[in-house]
């Protein structure tokens, strides 16, 4: 299934935030939380884990744009079954002004392959399995006498 067109907008509007270090535009961890759906927990979760750093204003944990598109980003790469690991990998690809684009997308041209390539083995699989499930209850129903 294809991802609609909102969809595709709403992706590449994170990548371009992603590269943007814009501190005009502060958010706080209510605000995330708010936006994303997720908890302050997840969002301490994900600066132990070394992929969110925000700043301190104040004692209080401010967020950028770029921190904001990060976390999108985290969330989405979960969404298809990343590991943190590779998510941080990926983030940490990127560089601090974007010097390892190119190294990101190969990664993620290599990643995106071998995911499609797992699921479409799957879905082989899958219709494998059903093809063989559907001759046993025909079997069972003709047995049965209907």
């Amino acid at each position: 299934m294809k991802s609609s067109r909102a969809e595709q907008l709403a992706a590449q509007q994170a990548v371009e935030a992603h590269r943007s270090d814009d501190a005009s535009e502060l958010f706080g961890v209510t605000e995330l939380c708010e936006a994303f759906g997720i908890t302050p927990r997840a969002i301490r979760f994900y600066e132990d884990k070394g992929l969110l750093a925000p700043r301190r204003v104040n004692g209080a944990r401010v967020y950028t744009r770029r921190d904001r598109a990060r976390l999108a980003l985290i969330l989405r790469a979960k969404a298809i079954g990343s590991s943190l690991d590779e998510i941080k990998h990926y983030l940490d690809l990127y560089g601090t002004h974007g010097e390892g684009r190119a190294q990101q997308l190969r990664y993620v041209l290599d990643r995106t392959d071998a995911a499609i390539a797992e699921l479409e083995q799957k879905r082989a699989h899958i219709e494998t399995t059903l093809a063989e499930l559907r001759v046993i209850n025909g079997t069972v129903r003709k047995q049965l006498g209907g």
